[in-house]
């Protein structure tokens, strides 16, 4: 295998990591590929874009490809611990994001970069990011929600967007060098990811990197009650405003969104007002605005009809007094925290694959509490966490864990699936989870197989 020294290696074949490929082949770009095992489809995509496929098997596979390239494009599931990434930083091989790569693509544009707002927290970001986007649609702007959804920012550089609300992970915050953006809001912070960052500092300095190349007029939205994340924002050179649904900048006052300029609209317009509902719109309404690209009666016309994404405390169906509701993207105690908030009187479906999270945190709020149904490889640990709190059941199924739910949820309760832990014991993901539940309530039900 020949390999030029200006390549690029790109590693991990996923979504990001053959948006990546394609765009720097598309721009004439020369790229090696590889991933931890190569299957049937990589060497199917090597053979589509005519770039060489290796298997990096052994350490000094790693080290010689690594010493014919000039840096690493690595996927986002790539964690900071993985041989590639320890070999590169000690071989001082540049490793970039794709973020990092889709930024510098734009900034060196010959024509005017498009304006970039960006979203990070360790929860709401997926939904703060698409209110973002509606409403500077809502403006005007053909804008496209990129980044950490199912659209990566360098595969929309080369459509007719003129504007990007990038949702920011802190696995592509990570390895950036110049990424910035001009106006950003870091929603929340809490113990996550620990399975991919070494510890929780390394966590949080992951997140505080989409502050840390702002230069002077670019904004960083910040909640007014997180002392350390305001540190954050006033270690950079943006401009800071604060939101909060208590106080800041932005905040809710006698049943509306206010900002700096006073009442921006009546919280009970909003398409849906859950507590969490009502700060993320905060942050949303403070990007948009201060970066300049919207104005309140923007913001009103897209948050009437604003629906939120699918598995976030998602509304399934109601019987017998009974609600249900999908909550399957809650993949750590902090987001099960914010959907247990929204409701009084909860039996809750909890468990997984735990990341290496405190589960206990789950146990926080037992007033709201009726029970508990654990799952998954981490029961034994949700078990513990309530144990002394509520009445405790077990499922190994699905199917069974809903059952068992309906048997012990009384008229007035809610059955929440917010599980706190990932998908990975039972299913691909946790779309996939979020659907078997909503399938098994369907059958309870209606009554119908």
């Amino acid at each position: 295998m020949t390999v030029s020294h200006e390549s690029t290696l790109v590693f991990g074949l996923a979504i990001a990591g053959q948006a990546v490929a394609r765009e720097l082949v598309r721009r004439g770009e020369s790229v090696v590929l590889a991933d931890d095992a190569v299957s049937d489809l990589h060497k199917a995509f090597s053979k589509q874009i005519g770039m060489p496929l290796v298997a990096l098997t052994s350490s000094s596979e790693i080290q010689q490809v690594l010493n014919s390239v000039a840096r690493v494009a690595p996927a986002p599931g790539i964690p900071e611990g993985h041989p590639v990434i320890v070999a590169a930083r000690e071989l001082g091989v540049e490793i970039c994001s794709e973020l990092e790569i889709a930024y510098r693509y734009e900034r060196d544009s010959p024509s005017e970069p498009r304006p970039m707002v960006g979203i990070t927290g360790t929860d709401g970001k997926t939904t703060t990011t698409m209110m973002t986007a509606a409403i500077l649609e809502s403006a005007g702007l053909r804008t496209m929600a990129v980044g950490n959804t199912d659209v990566p920012l360098i595969s929309a550089l080369n459509t007719d967007a003129r504007a990007f609300a990038v949702e920011c992970s802190s696995f592509r915050l990570a390895h950036t060098q110049q990424f910035r953006m001009c106006a950003s809001a870091w929603l929340n912070f809490a113990p996550d990811h620990l399975d991919w960052h070494p510890n929780l500092n390394d966590y949080f300095e992951a997140k505080a990197k989409m502050w840390a190349h702002c230069v002077e007029g670019d904004v960083a939205v910040a909640p007014f009650d997180d002392l350390r994340i305001i540190k954050a924002a006033q270690a950079s050179n943006a401009r800071i405003v604060t939101f909060g649904i208590a106080g800041g900048d932005y905040h809710s006052f006698e049943g509306w969104l206010c900002g700096p300029m006073g009442r921006i609209m009546p919280i009970s317009e909003m398409g849906r007002s859950l507590p969490h509902d009502v700060s993320n719109a905060l942050a949303a309404i403070a990007v948009c605005l201060e970066a300049g690209l919207a104005n309140v009666a923007d913001v009103a016309s897209a948050l009437q009809i604003f629906k939120n994404a699918p598995h976030r405390i998602q509304f399934v169906g109601e019987k017998g007094g009974v609600r249900w509701f999908n909550d399957s993207k809650a993949t750590s105690p902090h987001a099960v925290s914010v959907a247990l908030n929204s409701f009084e009187n909860i039996v809750l479906i909890a468990g997984g694959k735990n990341k290496g999270l405190d589960l206990s945190a789950l146990a926080e709020q037992p007033s709201r509490m009726r029970a508990v149904v654990a799952i998954g490889d981490a029961s034994d640990e949700i078990a513990h966490a309530f144990t002394g709190v509520c009445e405790i059941k077990r499922a190994t199924s699905m199917q069974e864990a809903v059952n068992v739910a309906d048997s012990i949820a009384q008229d007035g309760d809610v059955v929440l699936l917010s599980p706190g832990c990932t998908s990975y014991d039972w299913y691909a993901n946790y779309g996939q989870r979020g659907e078997d539940f909503m399938k098994c309530v369907g059958k309870l039900l209606t009554g119908k197989e």
